[in-house]
């Protein structure tokens, strides 16, 4: 069960649990229990459809105790093992919203309740979650919007006051962006070390060796060539927006001047699929008149069209220099281990 104030993210948090849950196997049920703000369950149905994780709704009943109810032997009809239920929450604590929340905790049970936090709030989040765990009882922590200029330290208030873990980081906006908190990897953020073992694990979720061989072959017959650079753009675009990326990496939270615009990769994306195949191939057949052309499909200029070749020129050289090492693609991933960039960012 899911708890928390108005606007603290409850909703997206329980379509992000949903989606980490179902790809560790399970098979999960999303419960549309906040019956008073407006459109809370038409949010929770999208974001259902968007994973493709069945919603339960009863939009006829104003009794929460019974739609939890509902929910449960629905999910226990349909083979639902995690169920997941997305309360209502207020603009302030008041009595009636805590006494539905315990009502709704007597009657179905619920293995754990998770307080959903706003990381970004500061103090009042360690309040929130006091009055939460004296009056309703919680069993941990979600810190979201993580992905802001806060770096969490509130973190350290709310285990303190409440003595409950922090279970989840939600980092990003997508509904793959939250994580198992790691309270080591959070001290190391807040310090403004970054967090080299995250984006690790984001790799690993969004690369896979089948494919890194798969290049490698293609590299060994042919060069680089557009469609394989589009390939790993979409790879990289898995694992979050750049500019969070960055943020987690040793040393780049100090590059205040640097600006990374992630509309950047969509144009690159709308200008390479504006090309005819000959022309991803080949890059030499683009004269002007074709330049033109791609930059009115793509809705760019042709000064924008240019300095993309010309960077691509650039990576095309760095992958014959790849193509001519040893080891190729598949040891490159292979070596891209742990304890490798461990040390690599020890310095």
């Amino acid at each position: 069960m899911l708890v928390g104030l108005q606007g603290s993210g409850k909703t997206t948090t329980a379509g992000k649990l949903a989606n980490l849950f179902r790809k560790q196997g399970k098979k999960p049920l999303l419960v549309a229990c906040d019956i008073y703000r407006p459109a809370a369950i038409k949010q929770l149905q999208v974001v259902g459809k968007q994973l493709n994780i069945p919603v339960f709704a009863n939009e006829q009943s104003k009794d929460v105790v019974h739609i939890a109810k509902q929910a449960v032997s629905v999910a226990i009809s349909k083979l639902n093992d995690v169920v997941i239920l997305d309360t209502a929450g207020r603009l302030h604590i008041d009595e009636e919203l805590m006494e539905e929340l315990k009502k709704v905790k007597q009657s179905v049970k619920p293995h754990e309740i998770l307080l959903v936090v706003d990381s970004m709030t500061g103090q009042d989040a360690v309040n929130v979650a006091e009055k939460f765990n004296s009056t309703v009882g919680i069993d941990g922590v979600v810190l979201t919007k993580l992905d802001g200029d806060t770096r969490g330290g509130a973190a350290l208030s709310v285990k303190k006051v409440t003595g409950k873990p922090i279970k989840f980081a939600a980092t990003g906006e997508k509904l793959s962006d939250i994580e198992i908190f790691h309270p080591e990897r959070m001290a190391s953020r807040i310090l403004g070390m970054g967090d080299i073992l995250s984006v690790i694990e984001k790799a690993e979720e969004a690369f896979d060796l089948e494919q890194a061989e798969k290049l490698e072959k293609q590299l060994k017959k042919r060069e680089f060539d557009l469609d394989d650079y589009l390939a790993q753009l979409r790879q990289i675009k898995k694992m979050g927006s750049f500019s969070s990326l960055l943020k987690l990496i040793p040393g780049m939270n100090q590059l205040k001047d640097v600006k990374i615009d992630d509309k950047e990769f969509v144009k690159i994306e709308a200008i390479i699929c504006s090309m005819t195949k000959a022309e991803k191939r080949d890059i030499r057949l683009l004269n002007g008149s074709r330049r033109l052309r791609i930059a009115k499909g793509s809705g760019t200029s042709v000064q924008e069209i240019n300095k993309f070749i010309k960077s691509f020129e650039m990576t095309q050289k760095m992958m014959k220099q790849m193509k001519s090492g040893k080891g190729g693609m598949k040891n490159l991933m292979k070596g891209i281990d742990e304890n490798s960039l461990k040390n690599m960012f020890k310095k």
